[in-house]
């Protein structure tokens, strides 16, 4: 049985559960893929909800029937970390589901959502940085590996990606 939620656009008034969200699922999805000290000096940095990206438009969130986010994730035209617009290409941005709800449409939902909204603005090519644990979940959206490599998080911290 499917349970029930809605895909909205977010707003900066949801940065905090956002945050929440991101902090919930990494911290327990990542586990089986990095390394416990990696993820200690890590997660604080990507659990974090960009503000620019939630008032974005092309940033989603699902929410429960009882108003929970449970799913969030969205794209940009600008490659993450260097602003760069590369004509036709779309960034994909931040996917999280909360793990009480893996395998229920969520992440799909809002991919489904990002492709339609990049489609009629011309994009015809997604670009993903995937955490290791999301590959499945990108590939089966239709993406393809086309490297693994270090994120530079500062201060020395290599993230795999």
């Amino acid at each position: 049985m499917t349970k029930y939620f809605k895909v909205r656009a977010a707003t900066e008034k949801d940065l905090t559960q956002v945050s929440d969200l991101l902090a919930a699922s990494y911290s327990e999805l990542m586990i089986r893929f990095y390394d416990e000290v990696l993820l200690r000096d890590a997660l604080p940095k990507i659990t974090r909800a960009n503000p620019v990206l939630l008032t974005s438009g092309t940033y989603y969130l699902a929410q429960s029937k009882g108003g929970r986010i449970i799913g969030c994730g969205g794209w940009t035209q600008e490659r993450p970390g260097t602003g760069e617009i590369i004509p036709n290409f779309a960034h994909i941005r931040h996917f999280a589901t909360h793990p009480d709800w893996i395998g229920e449409g969520v992440g799909k939902a809002i991919f489904d959502q990002c492709k339609i909204q990049a489609l009629a603005k011309g994009i015809r090519n997604f670009e993903c940085y995937s955490s290791l644990n999301a590959e499945g979940f990108y590939t089966a959206m239709g993406l393809r590996r086309v490297r693994q490599v270090d994120v530079d998080m500062g201060e020395g911290l290599k993230f795999p990606s």
